[in-house]
């Protein structure tokens, strides 16, 4: 007779799976859901464990290192991963702290066998004696720097608290980063795009669904499977967050529509934002260019591009665009391979996977991207350069050499915005927009819209 697999269980396989596979949360756990067959309620508690734990990862490093024999660094990677998970439970869940025990020594002792268990054991049990606040004042006491300090308590590289804090000055939001780093660390709500012209927002009127603050064409639900609302399953709607619903808004409300135009989606893949944009170019006689150089990425193009017809979809590297196919397009959008530091609370595992020394390399495809970009663009046309980052190297350095040595110029998107979509939400001290998590309840998305005479 099978064992019934255990929503613990569950939420070790996923992060084995992150830690080893370099898995995407999101992606595989629902996988793993199905395979296990839980009810409601235990799922619901595989997916707590799992991504909040993945969260809190360095918080509870700092916390284990405090009372493991051991360094961390030299725990066997299982059962560090188990024991991250039980200091969670010990720390932020109300779990008889007995309870929180037990479940996780027995969850080693079934997983690595009985070798590990007696160190697992005293571990959580020094754990146990204090609560979470008591360890932030510990962390405070023995923090070299404020910078430090940030990192223990919210759970974030170094070079990503001094990153979000570079941000939020530069906008004179200094002040925000505690709770840029906080809303972080609350999960996000699913967001969907209604795709115009194939379903509408006013059809989502189920309990729990809320319209979007500022697109019109999306909303959210607080929890609950999107791929079980029969409008996700066909395509007329998709999961997307706001921001990306306002990058895609930007670039085709910035100014009048001539019939057809030819617009191009540079970096397409999955395919989110090529899917409303093909959606919006339906409704005014223009046509799509969807690309991704990756090919599996670019089947995700072609599903999400299945309900139209006034679209193609080709697999190149983005930099040869500008060469072969020069003054080609009316309006590119370049949502360009970024750190993905505007989507931390929805991909949780995306802080542990990139570093600071990744950027040189990023940046310099995204400026290459850029200027094929800006060789593609007719005259006179609209370029829209995003990128899920708010940090500064990723954006407006990018935009500045764009401007040096490209010859753009910087459109006011920010009084666009503002007129069309966002009632005056964003600040007015400058051209280009950059979105925040906790203020606008989106990614951290940065835009840039550019035209060449």
């Amino acid at each position: 007779m099978r064992t019934p697999i255990s929503a613990r269980s569950v939420a070790l396989d996923l992060l084995n799976k992150v830690t080893f596979e370099d898995s995407y949360a999101n992606l595989v756990m629902p996988n793993l859901l199905e395979e296990a067959k839980l009810n409601t309620r235990d799922s619901a508690l595989a997916h707590e464990l799992a991504f909040s734990t993945i969260r809190w990862q360095l918080t509870y490093d700092f916390i284990l290192n405090e009372v493991s024999s051991r360094p961390v660094g030299e725990i066997d990677a299982v059962v560090l991963n188990a024991l991250r998970m039980g200091s969670h439970q010990l720390l932020k869940m109300r779990i008889p702290p007995h309870a929180a025990i037990n479940e996780t020594v027995n969850l080693i002792r079934s997983v690595v066998g009985e070798k590990a268990v007696g160190f697992a054991n005293g571990v959580l049990r020094r754990v146990s004696g204090k609560t979470w606040d008591q360890w932030i004042d510990i962390a405070e006491q023995k923090a070299t720097s404020k910078t430090e300090f940030l990192s223990i308590q919210y759970s974030h590289p170094q070079w990503i608290v001094r990153a979000l804090t570079q941000a939020l000055t530069a906008d004179g939001l200094a002040d925000e980063i505690e709770h840029l780093l906080a809303t972080n660390n609350h999960p996000a709500f699913v967001n969907l795009v209604a795709l115009p012209g194939l379903s509408e927002v006013s059809d989502f009127d189920f309990s729990g669904a809320m319209p979007n603050r500022f697109s019109p064409y999306g909303f959210s639900i607080e929890s609950g499977n999107p791929g079980e609302i029969t409008e996700v399953r066909v395509g007329t709607a998709r999961v997307q967050d706001e921001g990306s619903q306002i990058a895609a808004l930007a670039l085709v409300g910035f100014k009048a529509k001539e019939r057809g135009e030819k617009w191009l989606d540079m970096c397409a893949g999955p395919g989110g934002k090529a899917a409303l944009l093909a959606a919006l170019a339906d409704k005014s006689g223009a046509t799509l260019v969807a690309n991704e150089v990756q090919e599996h990425r670019s089947k995700l193009v072609s599903n999400a591009l299945k309900p139209f017809h006034n679209v193609s979809v080709t697999i190149e590297d983005g930099r040869q665009i500008g060469t072969e196919s020069p003054n080609s397009y009316d309006r590119i959008i370049v949502d360009a391979p970024c750190s993905g530091l505007g989507a931390l609370r929805r991909r949780p595992e995306a802080r542990w996977r990139k570093s600071s020394e990744d950027l040189k390399t990023l940046t310099q495809l995204q400026f290459e991207l850029l200027e094929s970009a800006s060789k593609a663009l007719k005259p006179g046309g609209l370029l829209l350069y995003v990128t899920c980052s708010p940090h500064l190297s990723e954006t407006v350095a990018i935009v500045d050499k764009a401007q040096r040595t490209l010859g753009l110029k910087v459109l006011d998107l920010t009084a666009s915005l503002n007129k069309s979509l966002m009632g005056g939400a964003l600040p007015s001290n400058r051209k280009t927009v950059q979105l925040y998590t906790n203020r606008d309840n989106t990614d951290c998305m940065f835009m840039a819209m550019l035209t060449k005479d």
